[in-house]
């Protein structure tokens, strides 16, 4: 099922074609996706997808989609993926909602991710523009349940190309929905290993070893008979072993909702690793990523983290900037004229921060902290960024604005304090002290950003110093390597 609202998808497209200049046939591109793209493609779109299938720069793909999503073309939701299985677990539309705590009942595992780490942000057309039968999620037949709407179908087995959907599919020995006070038959054949059985909607989840019985049972012609309950939280087993060969389920749901079942049959190899190796998904906008994109924290204001609990960020890496001889500069122009010329300069890094996908996170006096998800991105805005103070002091008549830098990537915490997404941690702290060791048109990087991939090759040319530093709260000292701007 699916049909267009021909007036407000052209109300919401002019409304997406407006809001900036796009490159040519992007809008095209986009809004023959809306009309013609599968079901899949819009609504779990991913950005990068579309970037790499169409030939649009993928900065521009993630802000047009955040456009349309401002638009109300598209809804964005922020879903959360089991690393081992590529499960949707959880999606929400909102980023204050959003736990990075995630439970596996086919996996049976249960674990932390950060914003960065299987935090997908995704974009679902609207279905008051084009309605799916994926948005009715209680009209899908059991089959698209799973393999349409819950399993991220990019997921590989690690090394190669090999999905994990495909293996998968091949050890299901059945799927259902399990209809309220009511006992749902299944049948099947069960081979050695161990048999697990998960609602992906909820994942209350159970996994039963299976016993070889070829040995053992001269017959096996004759089903064995295998009764479950489920209350609408948990599965349990009146066994705590099944044994091979065909077998006769009995699910009794005693809940008050209907629920779904999908069985899996483990084998050896597979019930005998120390744990689940880890997938490879093909490239997706990661809820790191999204927040340190400035089109995102000016179009999402609204959008706002739980300040008492935060949310892990594997890997940030952030700039300060500040001013050499502002006191100076306030006392020559006067407080009205230094403020106007310091407010332009501001509007050169945040410009400079946004080429590089990247974020000005906030102003602290005549300071900038900004925020990228590459290291590799955050040296190339810094370099940028003197170069576009030196363009700009060329064409003013009046003092030059000086400035230095510093930046450290790592771990951080994502919260919302005084309305503004902001990080805290250590990093944040290296990352300001760093600053202080930088002179005029120096941008100072630790260790931990001049080592990260793509660094050394774009500073190439350039003048770089390293040297040994003590850093508060860091044991013994720190190397740091000195930028200047030439090259």
């Amino acid at each position: 099922m699916t049909s267009i609202d021909e007036r407000l998808l052209e109300s919401k497209m002019i409304q997406v074609e407006q809001a900036r200049a796009w490159s040519p046939r992007v809008i095209s591109k986009f809004e023959t996706l809306i009309r013609s793209g599968d079901e899949v493609s819009i609504f779990r779109a991913n950005p990068l997808a579309f970037a790499r299938d169409r030939g649009v720069a993928e900065p521009e793909a993630i802000d047009l989609f955040l456009h349309a999503a401002r638009a109300g073309l598209f809804d964005l939701h922020w879903d959360i993926l089991c690393p081992h299985s590529g499960l949707v677990l959880e999606s929400f539309g909102k980023l204050r909602a959003l736990r990075s705590h995630f439970v596996c009942g086919l996996c049976d595992i249960d674990g932390q991710t950060d914003l960065d780490d299987f935090i997908e942000a995704t974009f679902s057309v609207s279905p008051q523009v084009r309605r799916l039968s994926l948005h009715d999620v209680d009209s899908l037949s059991i089959e698209d349940l799973h393999w349409k709407l819950k399993f991220a179908e990019s997921g590989r087995l690690p090394g190669g190309q090999t999905r994990f959907v495909d293996v998968l599919r091949t050890l299901v020995r059945g799927m259902t929905y399990l209809p309220a006070s009511v006992t749902t038959t299944l049948q099947a054949e069960i081979g050695p290993g161990a048999l697990s059985g998960v609602n992906v909607q909820t994942q209350a989840g159970f996994i039963i070893p299976v016993v070889d019985s070829s040995a053992a049972v001269p017959d096996l012609s004759t089903p064995a008979t295998i009764r479950i309950t489920y209350d609408g939280q948990r599965f349990t087993s009146a066994v705590s072993a099944v044994p091979s060969g065909p077998t006769v389920f009995e699910i009794n749901n005693t809940g008050p909702r209907r629920g779904s079942l999908l069985l899996i049959n483990w084998p050896p190899e597979i019930v005998a690793m120390p744990e689940k190796p880890t997938l490879e998904f093909d490239p997706y906008v990661s809820g790191g990523m999204l927040l340190t994109r400035q089109t995102f924290r000016k179009l999402f204001r609204s959008e706002r983290v739980d300040e008492e609990e935060g949310l892990g960020i594997r890997q940030v890496t952030l700039l300060f900037t500040d001013l050499k001889g502002s006191t100076a500069l306030y006392e020559h122009l006067g407080d009205l004229n230094a403020y106007a010329l310091v407010r332009e300069h501001f509007a050169l890094l945040d410009a400079a921060a946004q080429r590089h996908a990247g974020a000005i996170v906030k102003t602290i006096g005549d300071a900038v902290m900004a925020a990228f998800s590459r290291p590799v991105d955050a040296v190339a805005a810094a370099l940028h960024m003197l170069q576009e103070i030196g363009k700009f002091n060329r064409e003013q008549r009046q003092p030059a604005i000086i400035l230095k830098m510093g930046a450290h990537c790592g771990p951080s915490i994502a919260v919302t304090l005084n309305e503004n997404l902001d990080y805290f941690g250590q990093t944040v702290n290296i990352a300001a002290r760093v600053q202080s060791f930088a002179d005029a048109g120096e941008i100072c990087l630790t260790e931990a950003l001049y080592t990260a991939p793509g660094v050394r090759e774009l500073l190439m040319g350039r003048d770089v110093d390293g040297f040994e530093v003590p850093l508060r709260g860091v044991e013994g000292s720190a190397r740091v390597y000195r930028v200047t701007g030439r090259s």
